[in-house]
């Protein structure tokens, strides 16, 4: 048994669980223009009012004409047609197609109906209106057809699909101007603790700089939410408790870092639950064992660790995922690998720990990782120096080199 097999800690598959299961989405729709989606949830499915394209266009600059008569063209015997007329991007051909003839065409043009294939111009020789070919293209060769892409009627897009850059140019094809999307979560941030000072200010001995408050608002900046800052509040009940009532007022998510631990001034589980419920509050993760999940009156909380690794493990593990479903979002799972470890990792059994390394490919072609250097949850180089977390198994132990472990490299929340 290992050291932390102890009572009381909730493995995180568990917590994890408890989470998504204990939270739904908490914002309303509303209407955007498309053009102020971008990030946001969709509120209900996207149907194409269209076909796209919505007509029989060329996917190449060329000649528009019937594939019969160029069945016998080759190089050593060309084939000459006369050219009768143009189709342009938003001037198509209307006329008629003698056989012997052929029409030049642009890139996206109206495929005329009396033709059935494109040459591209670079196949083909130009003298005049005679234009020469030295090859039979395939039947309907360089022809987009129509709805080729999109029909009427066609779902293009879920609810709870988060709006990304390529997704706003695929509305827009659809002719869709507005859209109904979830609001932003508001998430309102506190950092407690009497050693915290804000940046700029003198440090006393015993003093640190409020970094927590700096490393979850840059993070939640990523989501697409509005933040409410409430600053650092000092160990005192009294003022941790208006801090709490108060955000929990303003947002749909109170986010603390600091607090959570067992101290003599750490208020927070004392504030949790005389305003609302706790759902746990000690996990078998490292680092992040003190992570408090529960709920206020109007609101989620979630409990940060005071540790700076700490506090960003669990937040991005644990309060983000559980976000995306308060915000209506369709969250993916996170995308892990298996690499070779380079060095020995230092694990005693009983958590989950979440190392932070670097992973890259050797020059055998396989994915190898190892650890930015010391794992200590105040080190926070360990996080700015990384590009993974490399994911340690509850029941594992210690891990030698050579031997194969999960990683999980980080996502855009963290570039």
């Amino acid at each position: 048994m290992g050291c932390c097999d102890v009572k009381g800690l909730m493995p995180l598959e568990q917590a994890l669980t408890k989470l998504q299961t204990s939270v739904a989405n908490v914002c309303e729709a509303i209407s955007l223009p498309l053009s102020q989606a971008l990030g946001f949830a969709l509120a209900e499915d996207i149907q194409s009012p269209i076909n796209v394209p919505s007509f029989n266009n060329s996917a190449m600059d060329g000649y528009a004409m019937n594939q019969a008569d160029l069945l016998e063209a080759d190089a050593a015997h060309p084939v000459a047609l006369k050219m009768i007329g143009k189709s342009f991007a938003g001037a198509p051909y209307t006329g008629e197609l003698p056989a012997g003839c052929c029409i030049r065409i642009m890139t996206g043009a109206v495929m005329p109906s009396c033709a059935d294939s494109v040459v591209m111009q670079e196949r083909a020789q130009a003298n005049g209106e005679q234009i020469s070919f030295t090859n039979t293209p395939k039947l309907g060769d360089n022809v987009r057809k129509a709805a080729e892409d999109i029909q009427l009627g066609q779902s293009v897009l879920k609810v709870g699909h988060k709006l990304t850059t390529r997704d706003i140019p695929l509305i827009a094809s659809l002719g869709i101007s507005d859209i109904s999307v979830f609001r932003k979560l508001k998430v309102a941030v506190i950092s407690s603790g009497d050693e915290l000072k804000n940046l700029g200010e003198p440090l006393r001995e015993g003093d640190i700089y409020d970094s927590n408050r700096y490393s979850i608002i840059a993070l939640l900046s990523r989501l697409n939410v509005d933040i409410i800052d409430f600053g650092i509040i000092k160990d005192d009940l009294a003022l941790i408790t208006e801090a709490v009532k108060s955000a929990d007022q303003q947002a749909d998510v109170v986010i603390t870092s600091g607090g959570v631990s067992v101290g003599e001034a750490d208020f927070i589980k004392d504030v949790l639950t005389e305003l609302g419920e706790i759902g746990f509050w000690k996990l078998a993760i490292k680092p992040g064992k003190p992570f408090a999940f529960g709920k206020l009156p109007h609101s989620v909380f979630f409990g940060l660790p005071g540790n700076p690794v700490s506090a960003m493990v669990t937040l991005y593990q644990l309060a983000v995922p559980t976000m995306a479903t308060l915000s209506g979002f369709n969250a993916a799972p996170a995308i892990r690998f298996n690499a070779l470890t380079t060095e020995r990792l230092r694990k005693a059994a009983g958590r989950t720990d979440f190392q932070r390394g670097n992973y890259s490919v050797n020059e055998n072609g396989q994915l190898v990782v190892n650890t930015t250097g010391s794992q200590g949850s105040g080190v926070f180089s360990s996080m700015s120096q990384s590009n993974c977390f490399i994911v340690l198994e509850q029941d594992r132990g210690d891990v030698e080199i050579g031997e194969t472990v999960t990683i999980e490299p980080y996502n855009a929340l963290m570039d």
